[in-house]
């Protein structure tokens, strides 16, 4: 098996390993999937969004953040104020009354195509782990491997696009188990508690 093959399998199971996590982005492609509310535009920017994030980090891109580590805390405070806001609204969906939710089980359907890749492009591009993971990490690991390192990036990207569509794809094949608003409770439940304790997080490591 030649390097270069070697190389896009280690990039494949790399990326796997690092974009595969229960995360702000995450969530927010299972709930719009759930709500079938534009689905293909939400993980088309997340795919795109890493993939140019990975080229970014092997092309050398890691190496000018760590210069200015300003602008990793500059993105924990900013980002880490959106999240929670975008928890906090979570946690008001779910403490509505259940006439409410009904009323509003197709709010995501509600927001416009360009505001909610608005809210994928923030929480992609203002998540300071995606710069820690995706430009950092992934970048020296596919500089590791010398001149496969473009083979390691494009096994990665894979990694992000199959990831994606999956997420995607797989939420929106659950929307019929929530017809009911207790379901919606729940997954709106998951999505405050993932986003809190992720924008809390952001803001305690600065």
């Amino acid at each position: 098996m030649s390097t270069y093959v070697l190389a896009a399998i280690a990039g494949l199971l790399t990326g796997a390993g690092l974009i595969i996590a229960i995360g702000p982005q995450n969530v927010f492609v299972i709930r719009q999937g759930v709500a079938r509310a534009h689905v293909i535009p939400v993980v088309a920017v997340c795919a795109i969004s890493d993939v140019v994030l990975i080229l970014a980090g092997v092309a050398g891109l890691g190496a000018l953040v760590s210069a200015h580590p300003a602008v990793v805390t500059i993105a924990k405070v900013v980002g880490g104020g959106y999240v929670i806001v975008l928890g906090l609204m979570a946690a008001r969906r779910c403490l509505r009354s259940s006439e409410a939710i009904v009323t509003n089980a197709g709010e995501a359907n509600t927001v416009s195509r360009w505001a909610a890749v608005g809210m994928t492009l923030a929480l992609t591009w203002l998540n300071p782990h995606v710069y820690l993971d995706t430009v950092l990490t992934m970048g020296a690991i596919a500089n590791s491997h010398g001149n496969a390192k473009w083979a390691f990036a494009i096994g990665a990207c894979l990694a992000s696009l199959l990831w994606f569509a999956s997420l995607g794809g797989g939420a929106t094949k659950l929307a019929r188990h929530f017809a009911s608003p207790r379901s919606w409770r729940v997954l709106d439940a998951i999505v405050a508690v993932v986003m809190l304790a992720m924008g809390a997080m952001l803001i305690a490591s600065v």
